[in-house]
C-alpha cells in the first residue's frame, strides 16, 4: 500500500514543479480521483489551478449541484454547460470506441475553451493506474487516456494520481480531509451514462438511465458495492396495464472488487431485486423489463461499454 504522507509530499513538489509559474486547469468530475487530483492541484498550486467541472449531461442525477456544494471553497470553480455539444458529438455514434474517444475529445475542447479564457498551459487530470492499464492494453479507451485526440493545445499534461489503484486513492482522499461524500463514493465511468446506454446515446435514453441508476445507488446501499449502477441495453416486448408495449430492458449490476482490475458479482437478495424492478419500471412507463447481472470481472468488464 502506498505511504499516504510521503506520496503527498511527493506529488504537492510534483505538481508546482511541472506547472511553475504557468497556470492549470483541472478536469473535476467530482469522483475521488479528479477530486483528489484537485485537492492535491489546489494545495500545491492555488489561485495557478481552475477547476472546471463540465456538465456533459452524461452525468448522474443531482451531480452539478453537489459539485458546486461540495468544491465551493475553491473560489475560481468554472461550471460549464455543455450538454448540447456532447449529445451532438454522441449523435449517431453506436460503436463503444467511438464513443469513448468522441467524448474523449469532446471534453478536451471543452478544457482547451477554459484554457485560453484564463491563459492556462496546463491540464491536470485525476487518471489513475488501472486506466493506462486498460487503455494502453487491448481492452477499452478511456476517456482520458486512450480517448484523447491526437492534438491537445497544452504545453503538458499533469497526473499525479497515474499510478495509484482506486483504494490507494481512496487513502490519500481520506489523509486530505476531503469527507465521506467523496473518499467513500463510488466509481463512476468518465463517460459517465453514455457506457451504460448500448447504441446510441440519445436524451430519451440519459432519462432513463439517470432515473434508474438513482434507484440502483440507493436501493442497494446498505450492500455496501464498489460499483452499482443500471445499465439501457436494448428494447424488449412487456405489459403495462392493458396495452402491449416494446420498452427498454435494463441492466442491474452490482460488484465487490478491491481495485477494479477484478470483480465479482454480488449476491443480492430476491426481496430487494424486486423492489428495485418494481421502482423501476413502476417509475419508468417506457421500461419493460430489469435484469440482474450475475457475471464475474472476467469474463466481463464491470461497465457495459
Amino acid at each position: 500500500m502506498v505511504d499516504v504522507d510521503a506520496f503527498v509530499e511527493e506529488k504537492l513538489d510534483e505538481i508546482a514543479g511541472g506547472i511553475g509559474e504557468e497556470h492549470a486547469v483541472i478536469a473535476l468530475s467530482g469522483g475521488v480521483d479528479s477530486s483528489t487530483a484537485a485537492a492535491l492541484a489546489y494545495e500545491a498550486v492555488g489561485d495557478q489551478l481552475t477547476p472546471v467541472y463540465v456538465d456533459t449531461g452524461l452525468m448522474r442525477k443531482g451531480e452539478t449541484e453537489q459539485i458546486r456544494e461540495t468544491f465551493a471553497y475553491m473560489d475560481s470553480l468554472r461550471i460549464v454547460d455543455a450538454r448540447d455539444r456532447f449529445l451532438d458529438a454522441l449523435d449517431g455514434v453506436v460503436d463503444p470506441e467511438k464513443k469513448r474517444h468522441a467524448i474523449g475529445e469532446q471534453f478536451i475542447r471543452e478544457f482547451e475553451t477554459v484554457a485560453r479564457d484564463v491563459g492556462a498551459e496546463y491540464l491536470v487530470q485525476g487518471t489513475i493506474y488501472p486506466d493506462r492499464i486498460e487503455s494502453e492494453g487491448t481492452i477499452k479507451s478511456h476517456h482520458n487516456v486512450g480517448g484523447l485526440p491526437e492534438v491537445v493545445d497544452f504545453e503538458g499534461i499533469v497526473e499525479p494520481m497515474r499510478d495509484l489503484y482506486k483504494d490507494e486513492v481512496r487513502e490519500v482522499a481520506r489523509d486530505l480531509e476531503l469527507g465521506g461524500i467523496i473518499s467513500e463514493r463510488m466509481p463512476f465511468p468518465g463517460p459517465g451514462l453514455a457506457v451504460r446506454i448500448i447504441g446510441e446515446v440519445t436524451e430519451e435514453k440519459l432519462a432513463v438511465a439517470r432515473e434508474a441508476n438513482h434507484v440502483v445507488e440507493v436501493e442497494l446501499e446498505e450492500y455496501d458495492p464498489w460499483q452499482a449502477f443500471a445499465a439501457i441495453i436494448g428494447k424488449a416486448t412487456g405489459v403495462k396495464g392493458d396495452n402491449r408495449v416494446h420498452g427498454w430492458v435494463v441492466a442491474v449490476r452490482s460488484v465487490e472488487s478491491r481495485d477494479g482490475m477484478t470483480a465479482r458479482a454480488q449476491e443480492i437478495d430476491w426481496e430487494t431485486l424486486q423492489r428495485i424492478q418494481s421502482r423501476i419500471t413502476g417509475e419508468n412507463e417506457t421500461v419493460a423489463r430489469v435484469l440482474y447481472d450475475v457475471t464475474h470481472k472476467p469474463p466481463a468488464t464491470i461497465e457495459y461499454e
